[in-house]
């Protein structure tokens, strides 16, 4: 048998023969259940010792959430997108605010995944958000293995017992490739990184999936790799131009800092956008409005995800007792500027212009 503090609803289900969904309603006073039932749940309520847990609709003044913002190696997470971390903690702390909740902001750059799990072993906090973006499987497992009620964001797996809120990257890759279809374009490219992260890996699977659905064929050749800093997709770019390649009409870069060190090579070497090579970017972050042309890019509300983070943390808290795991995937919306109008160098022209190496 249980401890007594240590048994759930379905430990007094089965004790008294019925559903857990009964003696929740016999525990909240609800529903229309017979004298002889109810009395059966307070029954095995009584004998096994069950004190069940408050129900509340808000915290208790002084509660604190903790969201842990985590650059295992920068790559991605770093002073580049500042931004959209910002624009997360903006929905985190209204939300926490509204709900009576203190949030708190806790960076590790460079630490293990073990000195943060220590940071949090008996912290006086009442639940986890935790910045997913360059977390493994196996670091999500050892959070979520210290008991406290966490969500991840920027981040998802469909098989893991976690709960998360991430964009629906699926959905925000249609929306690219639809639109280039769109303007006549058959062959597209894809910008994609080497540096492992989930949401690249996602859009990744999701370009191929697209490509296939809308009937496009994928050139491997037009599949490029490059690092996922500004610099780094710069660099990589460069020398990819250097070699001779082939560029494709257009293409979707995996965010809009690649984007922007894969623009900066393209005109170093004499091409146009988007005369020469339409683009397109992912994340919607400040510059791609500044910038000439203005970048088209995905745009997903950073704000809309960490209020969702705090609503299904709240949930998790308050609940008295374990819950099955809560998976929110928020769409995108395809945010028009100029940077994917259609080329209007020709094909050849636009060939013999690329594979001249720069000067």
């Amino acid at each position: 048998m249980k401890k007594p503090g240590k048994l759930t609803i379905r430990d007094i289900a089965q004790a008294a023969g019925v559903s857990p969904a009964t003696v929740s309603l016999v525990l909240n006073g609800k529903g229309e259940i017979s004298g002889i039932t109810r009395a059966r749940v307070l029954e095995a309520v009584a004998s096994l010792n069950y004190v069940p847990r408050a129900s509340r609709s808000s915290a208790e003044p002084g509660e604190t959430l903790r969201f842990l913002k985590i650059a295992k190696h920068g790559h991605t997470v770093n002073r580049d997108h500042s931004v959209f971390i910002s624009d997360y903690i903006d929905g985190m702390s209204a939300e926490a605010t509204r709900r009576n909740y203190t949030l708190e902001v806790v960076s590790f750059d460079g630490q293990p995944i073990s000195a943060i799990a220590e940071s949090l072993a008996g912290a006086p906090i009442s639940g986890v958000i935790a910045l997913g973006t360059e977390l493994t499987e196996t670091d999500i497992r050892m959070i979520q293995g210290l008991g406290l009620p966490t969500v991840f964001i920027d981040t998802f797996y469909d098989v893991l017992d976690a709960n998360f809120v991430d964009m629906n990257n699926e959905d925000a890759v249609h929306k690219v490739v639809s639109r280039f279809q769109m303007q006549g374009f058959e062959r597209i490219g894809f910008v994609a990184s080497h540096v492992d992260t989930t949401n690249f890996r996602l859009r990744r699977e999701a370009f191929f999936k697209t490509m296939a659905r809308l009937g496009l064929a994928v050139r491997e050749a037009d599949i490029l790799s490059v690092e996922s800093t500004y610099e780094g997709a710069y660099l990589d770019t460069r020398a990819l131009l250097a070699e001779g390649l082939d560029l494709a009409p257009c293409y979707f870069c995996t965010n809009d800092i690649i984007a922007y060190g894969f623009i900066r090579a393209l005109r170093e070497h004499g091409l146009s956008i988007p005369q020469d090579v339409a683009i397109i970017g992912f994340d919607n972050l400040p510059q791609s409005t500044t910038m000439e042309p203005g970048l088209t890019t995905i745009d997903v509300s950073k704000r809309k995800i960490g209020y969702l983070a705090v609503t299904v943390l709240d949930d998790l808290i308050a609940a008295p007792e374990p819950q099955p795991p809560v998976k929110i995937l928020v769409g995108a919306e395809l945010v028009l500027r100029t940077s994917h109008a259609p080329g209007s160098t020709t094909p050849a022209r636009a060939r013999a212009r690329i594979r001249q190496p720069a000067q």
